[in-house]
């Protein structure tokens, strides 16, 4: 378990995104492994709830040199089929992956980096960080001050509401991952009350095709992070309220408090067991509702230009957010209505075992487009509107591959290649 071995590119990671660039990387012929923790796909495998479905539909299940082949395009995939498809590319591509190996150290040397492992070390020119954008839940620093009897618990953690306590439920958050397991949860019996902070609304479907259809074929997707003017702002921006649901029903605000859901602003503070609200609820939703406005404005504007107007069904607008009466912004949680939370603020990457100087202040990789400053030799995979606006999304693994495997050869050869 002590041996050392040379490669020239090691790939942390075999989700999606590693996978990719192992395939970019061995067209062109660059000797490289994969360390992975757990088992091809881990993440799928672990960290995700029963019920969850891709937010994509199956044809944009879209790898280098793999896509979709079933009959069901419009479909979208279950967690297992999504881990099936995923280790099956694995298979496909020949991706020299060694499982159940921990990565516990990254340094830099003379010539490169040594990667070390609990199965040996790695000294190698060049490394890719594919190991996940998710790794670690953002809960907030006031989350010790909540009462101990109530439960905690986030997403990765959650797998069904058979699992929580019978009674009230908070659900902070209201991306994607909120807005699901509110649905879930109040739909189990179980009272949910949101809280509520910055959200991107979007329907699923809108004038005859997946919003992911129209996002795809106007090029939203493929924007760039060099062309935005805030990427930092834009990489925070919270996921689009969506659901992979074969009703193509539309999941947002509206459509829980439909079920009993009950909305509460962003959490502001606590105070002897007693949870303080934010008073701007109402101007959150304004914003995510005139935001929604903005996109079907856009995806119109490019129907119309590209003579589409006949072929797709007919421009519509939806209701406004409401918010019934005046939310209270403050919440006793020692009365025993509240039994859990569940934090579903986002996540983060973990980086603890990299020991190389790339971070900023804030803890923040610091990097141009997944090539990171101050790391000659160094790259990211997978990470949110790393080189576009779909980079963390299995669609978007090919793209930010064939990119960043160009400056990784470039870089090999003592070339100066831009990012």
């Amino acid at each position: 378990m002590g041996s050392e071995r040379t490669v020239t590119a090691v790939i942390i990671g075999a989700g999606h995104a590693g996978l990719a660039m192992s395939h970019c990387l061995t067209e062109r012929s660059i000797d490289h492994v994969l360390l992975e923790r757990g088992e091809v796909a881990n993440t799928w495998r672990t960290e995700r709830w029963d019920s969850l479905r891709l937010l994509t539909p199956n044809w944009q299940s879209r790898l280098p040199g793999y896509g979709y082949a079933g009959d069901n395009p419009d479909g979208f995939r279950r967690m297992p089929e999504t881990i099936e498809y995923i280790s099956n590319y694995a298979e496909v591509i020949a991706a020299p992956v060694e499982t159940h190996t921990t990565v516990t150290s990254v340094r830099r040397t003379e010539g490169g980096y040594q990667v070390v492992t609990d199965r040996g070390e790695w000294h190698c020119r060049t490394v890719v960080l594919a190991s996940g954008a998710c790794n670690i839940a953002n809960v907030p620093a006031l989350a010790e001050a909540v009462p101990g009897h109530i439960a905690q618990i986030t997403p990765k953690e959650y797998r069904n509401p058979d699992q929580l306590a019978e009674g009230g439920v908070m659900v902070v958050g209201v991306a994607a991952t909120g807005v699901q397991l509110a649905q879930e949860i109040q739909r189990s019996g179980r009272p949910v009350t949101v809280s509520v902070g910055e959200h991107v609304r979007a329907p699923r479907f809108y004038r005859g095709h997946d919003i992911q259809w129209w996002m795809d074929r106007t090029g939203l997707m493929d924007e760039r992070y060099d062309e935005v003017d805030d990427v930092n702002r834009v990489r925070r921006l919270p996921s689009f309220q969506l659901a992979g649901s074969d009703d193509k029903g539309m999941l947002d605000l509206n459509a829980l408090t439909g079920i009993g859901v009950k909305l509460i602003g962003r959490i502001a503070g606590m105070n002897d067991g007693k949870m303080q609200f934010s008073g701007s609820l109402r101007n959150v939703c304004a914003l995510a509702d005139l935001k929604l406005g903005r996109l079907l404005d856009t995806v119109d504007e490019w129907a119309t230009e590209n003579d589409l107007d006949g072929e797709v069904d007919p421009p519509e607008r939806f209701a406004p957010t409401e918010i019934a009466g005046d939310p209270p912004l403050v919440k006793d949680l020692t009365n025993g209505e509240i039994k859990t939370i569940v934090w579903a603020t986002g996540f983060r990457p973990d980086y603890s075992w990299l020991d190389v100087p790339v971070f900023d202040r804030r803890g923040r990789m610091r990097h141009d487009g997944g090539v990171v400053t101050d790391a000659p030799g160094m790259y990211m995979m997978g990470q949110q509107f790393l080189r576009r606006r779909k980079s963390s999304l299995i669609d978007g693994a090919g793209d930010d591959a064939r990119d960043l495997s160009a400056h990784l050869a470039a870089y090999l050869d003592g070339g100066a290649a831009s990012a």
